[in-house]
């Protein structure tokens, strides 16, 4: 890890509107993120990116120690809300330059819905859009958003999955026994390589 790059521009706030759904991915209004993840969670719409580089090793980020939910937890490369009008393709973008610095061509794997409790301080409810791609590029953190990054190898992902599951975000998990199960193939087709 490096930090000779970074910044810390403000980005998100938890009176951004984000975009309510139901089970089928209908939109059914909006809410303000502080709200969406209140209590139990308002099922909202989400999305998670895996960025991986030249030699297939996965970009991973540690969350910020400010965060509500999850801090300091490693979890996958960005992951975030498309916000109230907000099309899908320009939220990836938008907020993997404002977390990474990065540019990266991302290909849509597959969405579903989940539910994380943490505790008194709130819950994930979302309805997760999962997309993966490469870059050549090295990130350039904002540290707003992120305490730290790595690349590391799917093998010693894995390993350290089961070595040490307590330390990542608990949709990062899913997703990922997702990636390397169900979605492989699709995952190798879009990063051109195999893990």
């Amino acid at each position: 890890m490096t930090r000779r790059q970074t910044s810390h521009r403000i980005v998100s706030s938890e009176d951004e509107p984000l975009i309510l759904v139901d089970s089928a991915d209908r939109e059914v209004g909006v809410l303000p993120k502080a709200d969406c993840h209140d209590g139990d969670g308002v099922l909202h719409r989400a999305f998670s990116l895996f960025v991986f580089n030249s030699e297939g090793a996965l970009l991973l980020q540690q969350r910020q120690a400010d965060k509500r939910l999850w801090p300091l937890f490693w979890s996958n490369s960005c992951c975030s809300h498309p916000r109230a009008g907000e099309a899908m393709p320009l939220a990836i973008r938008r907020r993997l330059e404002q977390e990474l610095g990065l540019t990266a061509k991302l290909g849509f794997l597959y969405k579903f819905e989940y539910v994380a409790h943490f505790g008194d301080a709130g819950t994930e409810h979302e309805l997760c859009w999962v997309y993966a791609g490469t870059t050549a590029a090295q990130p350039v953190i904002n540290t707003s958003e992120i305490a730290a990054w790595r690349w590391v190898a799917p093998a010693d992902l894995d390993a350290e999955l089961v070595a040490t599951p307590d330390v990542f975000t608990p949709w990062f998990k899913l997703e990922w026994h997702a990636l390397r199960d169900t979605y492989r193939t699709r995952l190798e087709q879009l990063t051109r390589h195999s893990g």
